[in-house]
């Protein structure tokens, strides 16, 4: 394989082909709540969140959609001039509402000239029929991407970290919202607690039996003020905090096991410094993938070797 090639499906060549103009996306914060914060499943929400390591200084619920989009759009502007936008409601549960107020600031966000695309960032548990309806019908004139948060693909990890739902009803949800002409992205934890390498590699194998556009993992991170951090004190030996050495391997045996078309939006993620406990690898996104396809030249690999879907 050529080293000027990609070894795996990455998410700017993915919206290259969808759209003839550079991408941006912008969070906006539509004031919605979570069912594992409000009572109706529980109180405490997940035990890895702090959702404070969401939101850009411009995303706060008590400014418009439209405001919040102005001012992202200020914000990225200064660096590139000629750029088209998706908004990306990001924090809580974003398809957890009442449909039509749901729509109302799905639609708000697209009036924006400039805007293309929904992003929404959900639980599969909080998709509802009629909702999806409306997303397919949307999705034909616009782009539209659900991002439901699974996390992990064992359920005695969904219910440690008080997730609130199945990955039985993760993958039930994400074939109905392809199924409806949506695209979907799933979201996983690397590195929750008890799981060990084949478990997560397990992870891979389920996924890749999924009709996901895109996936996007992340390595856990131990956040200030959460409860997994408390946990992480009275029981270190459930954590296995990874090397970006180590996660790295870990990442391309995951890949090698992923379908070859399927787009992999990130690898990791950058809490804010004032809040993040560990692991603190000193390395920006853009650092840890040019060693991450510096590893994967290393080891001659790419996305989907070892996939199979018998």
């Amino acid at each position: 394989m050529s080293q000027y090639c990609k070894r795996y499906s990455d998410y700017s060549t993915y919206l290259a082909g969808i759209f003839p103009y550079k991408m941006q996306k912008i969070s906006v914060n539509g004031g919605f709540s979570c069912p594992n914060r409000d009572g109706k499943i529980s109180l405490g929400g997940c035990t890895y969140c702090n959702n404070r390591t969401f939101h850009p200084d411009y995303c706060q619920p008590s400014k418009t959609i439209t405001e919040q989009i102005e001012e992202g759009i200020a914000f990225f502007s200064r660096k590139y001039k000629s750029m088209r936008y998706l908004a990306y409601f990001q924090s809580y549960t974003n398809t957890y509402g009442e449909t039509d107020l749901l729509m109302e600031k799905y639609e708000e966000a697209l009036s924006h000239p400039l805007v293309d695309g929904l992003i929404l960032g959900t639980r599969p548990d909080c998709m509802a029929d009629d909702l999806l309806s409306h997303l397919s019908d949307l999705s034909r004139r616009k782009y539209v991407m659900v991002e439901y948060g699974v996390e992990s693909t064992d359920d005695d990890t969904l219910r440690l970290v008080n997730r609130g739902h199945s990955f039985e009803e993760a993958r039930r949800t994400i074939r109905r919202t392809a199924s409806a002409g949506v695209h979907t992205c799933a979201h996983l934890i690397l590195g929750l607690p008890k799981e060990g390498r084949e478990t997560m590699l397990e992870h891979a194998r389920r996924m890749a039996e999924l009709p996901l556009d895109t996936i996007k993992l992340h390595q856990l991170q131990l956040i200030k003020g959460t409860v997994m951090a408390r946990q992480q004190e009275e029981h270190p030996e459930w954590f296995h905090l990874f090397t970006a050495d180590e996660y790295i391997d870990l990442v391309i045996d995951f890949l090698e096991l992923l379908p070859p078309a399927m787009v992999v939006e990130r690898f990791v993620s950058q809490s804010p410094k004032d809040l993040l406990i560990a692991p603190d690898w000193g390395l920006k996104n853009y650092e840890f993938t040019a060693k991450l396809e510096k590893r994967l030249a290393e080891r001659d690999t790419y996305q989907g070797r070892l996939f199979s879907n018998h």
